[in-house]
């Protein structure tokens, strides 16, 4: 049984997860050229300056492109469990911000399509022998909007 739950990495979304506010990805934002990086970075790709802010992303975008896993991944790198399910991978684009390479909830190639909304959601990785679950973040489709 699971005690608690921690982040996979520290900064990479809002933590503890609070229901009055949207689980957000953890940005930055380069303030010489506007650049929006994530993970966040304390230095600009674009312009090479070291001034940025942090930014917190959008939680809802289009998924831009995707491809499935349907084999166990060599170890190492590959740090999951023994037992693998097939998963999948997109790029989601965030509205004016960037493009953010992330897990699907979603593997089958028929429930997935080019241009489907999706939002940011937790999603389990592993449970450490303590019981403690370490959750990554994730993107699942967004329930269709009725008319």
């Amino acid at each position: 049984m699971t005690t608690s739950q921690i982040p996979v990495a520290e900064g990479l979304f809002t933590w503890p997860p609070e229901d009055t506010a949207p689980l957000r990805l953890i940005g930055s934002e380069c303030t010489a050229c506007g650049l929006v990086s994530f993970p966040a970075a304390p230095d600009c790709v674009r312009c090479a300056s070291t001034d940025a802010k942090e930014r917190l992303l959008a939680d809802q975008g289009t998924l831009w492109t995707y491809t499935t896993q349907d084999f166990r991944p060599p170890s190492p790198p590959y740090d999951g469990p023994e037992t693998f399910e097939p998963y999948a991978v997109g790029y989601i684009e965030l509205p004016g911000e960037l493009l953010v390479e992330a897990r699907l909830t979603e593997h089958d190639p028929e429930k997935l399509r080019i241009g489907q909304r999706m939002r940011l959601t937790l999603l389990p990785y592993t449970v450490r022998d303590d019981g403690t679950e370490v959750v990554t973040f994730a993107f699942a489709p967004a329930e269709e909007e009725t008319p």
